[in-house]
């Protein structure tokens, strides 16, 4: 059932307390990571499909050891991308296309992605491109509604306009990014995000295969954030045939975890 579309309004910069306080925030999260493993009894058993994570920008596949390490366990076969610190290419697109068809031809099913900050716009522009070979995509503080507007991610900005109005990027993959991919995808954002307005983050219109959860947390931390890791622990299982939303273990969780199921 569709859900009400979400209008983005008058976007503002993060708050500048979550701003200045991400670094502190995110040390917290990661000290919950180790507790949250041996403590909360994570289901082993998946299916062994292949399972991609990108990082974000400036960041390298050292920042995703933690996630890919907690999705191996989980019973999947993990790929990082592969290609150092994210620069933000559209050389990257390309080159990642050429991973997915290798990762498909070596297991024969579809692939699910996780991408984290710009590796979530990544992720979706993959999905669009072969959605015959991807699960489900997974995006997490992902700014795809907005990338070409200023916010405490000034990196971004400057990446893509470069001072002068004239973006690095093709115009056609600029005014593609927003739309959605064709497959079942989960955008994970957070209203503390110190990094990218939560707003950007969130797909226009929820409906049977595309859904917004809201965590409590920073940018920074998300890959290693006990929600976020409860919430792709829950997802991967599905696939594009027996899709449903998540929905929160009670009244608890609800309000403290996932304000916005």
């Amino acid at each position: 059932m569709a859900k009400k579309e979400q209008k983005t309004g008058d976007v503002k910069r993060p708050n500048i307390f979550w701003a200045a306080t991400e670094g502190i925030r995110a040390v917290v999260e990661l000290g919950a990571y180790v507790p949250y493993q041996f403590l909360n009894r994570i289901p082993e058993d998946g299916d062994g499909h292949p399972v991609l994570i990108l990082p974000g920008f400036m960041a390298s596949d050292l920042s995703t050891i933690p996630l890919r390490n907690f999705i191996h366990k989980l019973g999947y076969k993990v790929y990082g991308w592969g290609e150092g610190r994210n620069y933000a290419s559209e050389e990257y697109v390309d080159l990642l296309l050429d991973k997915l068809d290798m990762i498909y031809r070596k297991h024969g099913v579809r692939i699910s992605i996780i991408g984290w900050s710009l590796g979530g716009i990544y992720a979706r522009q993959l999905a669009k491109a072969k959605p015959h070979k991807v699960r489900q995509v997974i995006t997490l503080g992902s700014p795809f509604r907005g990338v070409t507007k200023a916010n405490n991610a000034k990196w971004m900005y400057d990446l893509l306009m470069r001072g002068t109005g004239q973006t690095k990027l093709k115009k056609e993959l600029i005014e593609d990014i927003p739309n959605p991919a064709p497959v079942p995808t989960t955008a994970i954002y957070s209203k503390e995000d110190g990094v990218v307005p939560w707003k950007l983050c969130m797909e226009q219109e929820e409906n049977l295969i595309h859904q917004n959860i809201q965590v409590r947390g920073s940018h920074f931390g998300l890959g290693v954030n006990p929600a976020v890791l409860k919430i792709i622990a829950n997802r991967l299982p599905f696939s594009q045939e027996n899709w449903q939303r998540f929905e929160p273990e009670g009244l608890l969780e609800d309000v403290i975890l996932y304000p916005s199921t």
